[in-house]
């Protein structure tokens, strides 16, 4: 059954650049890469060194305080690197691909008929484990855990996010499948939250949830904050739409195969080009794009919001669809500080003609300002759709006030959830990596 939401607070950036609806095959890439820090709080333990065989499927490391997730090679080759950063922190394992499709086999598994207990065990076993994260604290869940529900959408209002009814259209059995799979994990329901207009509506096995709003009405953290908010002590799962699929797969072929569908986006990247591409995860963006002048052009993996910076040459984040490039902020304007002077600049604050002549706008990297202590009450409100008071709740996670982060709802919020904040608020501060390094805290403490 289609339950509605609908969402008031928040704020769409009609920014230019956004995909065609064509789907082409990537550029294979010759070297693959996952990186431990796409897993935030995973400390990684090797089991096997550089110049070792692996099969794709085949277990590169787990994490040191959950020893039964394993993080999988995504092909077939050779460990040719083994990339360390200070105190010999692992940043990187590259592998180089021998373009074979040689993979771990663990058979094809009935999800209508299997328990609880052979799911988890194939996806912690397969692979597929990393891409179910926990709330509270956004880190992947324990696999000793039963959630109270788990929630999945498919529905992207992030600025130029790839649609997951795109990269969907051809996996519907293996997402059905992903589906089934997960609503055996949980002792409450499995949520699908979509579109108007979805074609996902006839899913079994969920409660689909019809989302309308702005931006950022897509995020599983509103959808939670409205469906199934979170308390102290509870559990909640969240999975991507494209990674459900992923799950789902290694049911109906007993085998890991992470096919990424990426949305080329930005201005900076040719019209022609900016399109979806299917590649396989922890590519080199180089498959994709080719060289890019990163002195001018930033490379995002992930949406402008809440994206990373990368490099040329550089690998796709885990978890990610989009690829974003748009120009870096090398040009200043003179006497930028007054207003209606930028007036291609999309602004919420009314000092730029942009907000009363609407339409897509363009954006680069530049900040616009300086940092500063101004801090506007009722700002951050305006583009906050959770019942909960963001200043505040800042505040508790810079003083590091545990009681009063639980008070605030620390709960029941991720960084992404904050990204509006980061890009409206007029003393320019970095509001995701407070409420990160809050939620640290907690995870630390509490546990």
């Amino acid at each position: 059954m289609s339950k509605d939401i609908k969402i008031r607070k928040g704020l769409d950036l009609k920014l230019k650049g956004e995909a065609s609806n064509t789907i082409v095959t990537a550029s294979k890439s010759s070297i693959y890469a996952i990186k431990p820090a796409d897993f935030h709080a995973v400390v990684p333990k090797l089991i096997l060194k550089e110049g070792a065989a692996v099969k794709a499927g085949e277990p590169l490391f787990y994490s040191k305080y959950d020893e039964k997730v394993k993080f999988v090679a995504p092909v077939s080759g050779t460990i040719s690197e083994i990339l360390r950063g200070a105190k010999r922190r692992i940043l990187e394992v590259k592998i180089t691909a021998d373009g074979n499709s040689d993979a771990i086999s663990h058979g094809k598994v009935d999800v209508a008929t299997a328990s609880a207990d052979q799911i988890k065990s194939l996806l912690l076993e397969g692979g597929c484990w990393p891409f179910i994260i926990q709330r509270p604290y956004s880190v992947i869940a324990s696999s000793e855990d039963t959630p109270k529900s788990i929630f999945i959408s498919a529905y992207a209002t992030a600025p130029l996010a790839g649609d997951p009814e795109v990269f969907l259209a051809d996996k519907k059995d293996a997402f059905q499948a992903g589906i089934t799979a997960l609503s055996k994990l949980t002792s409450g329901k499995v949520h699908l939250c979509v579109g108007k207009g979805s074609s996902l509506k006839d899913v079994k096995n969920a409660d689909v949830h019809t989302v309308k709003g702005p931006h950022p009405a897509g995020n599983t953290g509103v959808q939670i904050h409205k469906i199934d908010p979170i308390n102290m002590g509870e559990r909640v799962w969240t999975v991507g739409a494209e990674d459900v699929a992923i799950i789902g797969n290694l049911f109906l072929t007993g085998e890991f195969k992470p096919e990424r569908t990426v949305a080329l986006v930005g201005t900076d990247a040719k019209e022609a080009d900016r399109q979806y591409y299917k590649t396989i995860i922890g590519a080199n963006v180089s498959s994709i794009i080719g060289e890019v002048d990163t002195d001018n052009t930033r490379i995002i993996s992930g949406d402008v919001l809440t994206g990373d910076k990368l490099e040329n040459n550089q690998f796709l984040n885990f978890y990610h669809n989009t690829l974003t490039l748009i120009p870096e902020g090398n040009e200043y304007a003179l006497l930028g500080w007054l207003p209606f002077t930028r007036n291609k600049v999309p602004s919420n604050a009314g000092t730029s003609f942009s907000k009363l002549l609407g339409g897509k706008r363009e954006v680069d990297t530049n900040l616009n300002g300086e940092d500063r202590a101004l801090v506007v009450t009722g700002e951050m409100e305006e583009v906050m759709p959770m019942d909960i008071y963001p200043l505040q709740l800042i505040k508790a996670c810079m003083a590091g006030n545990i009681e009063r982060m639980e008070n605030l709802g620390i709960y029941e919020v991720a960084p992404e959830d904050f990204a509006l904040i980061d890009f409206t608020n007029t003393s320019k501060l970095e509001a995701q990596e407070v409420i990160r390094l809050g939620l640290d805290l907690m995870l630390t403490e509490v546990g």
